[in-house]
């Protein structure tokens, strides 16, 4: 199986990093792996087309903005 990558956008705020928390318990809960990265460079962010953080993208596809989604939410998304 390969390695899920995610990307969590956005400036390293409280939200930010729930949702970071979210997606790792996500990828846990699937017995995934899985590559979790925090992108916080206002450039690199914008550049995704994203203009509301926290904002996550699954294997460079994003796929939530602005919002923090639960864990049981992320994982549907991780197993398409």
């Amino acid at each position: 199986m390969d390695t899920v990558k995610i990307e969590i956008l956005g400036t390293g705020c409280k939200k930010c990093q729930q949702l970071e928390a979210n997606a790792k318990q996500a990828v846990a809960n699937l017995n995934l792996m899985a590559e979790v990265l925090h992108i916080t460079d206002p450039v690199e962010i914008a550049m995704r087309g994203v203009m509301s953080t926290p904002a996550m993208a699954i294997n460079g596809k994003v796929v939530s903005k602005g919002q923090v989604i639960s864990p049981e939410q992320i994982q549907p998304l991780l197993q398409r």
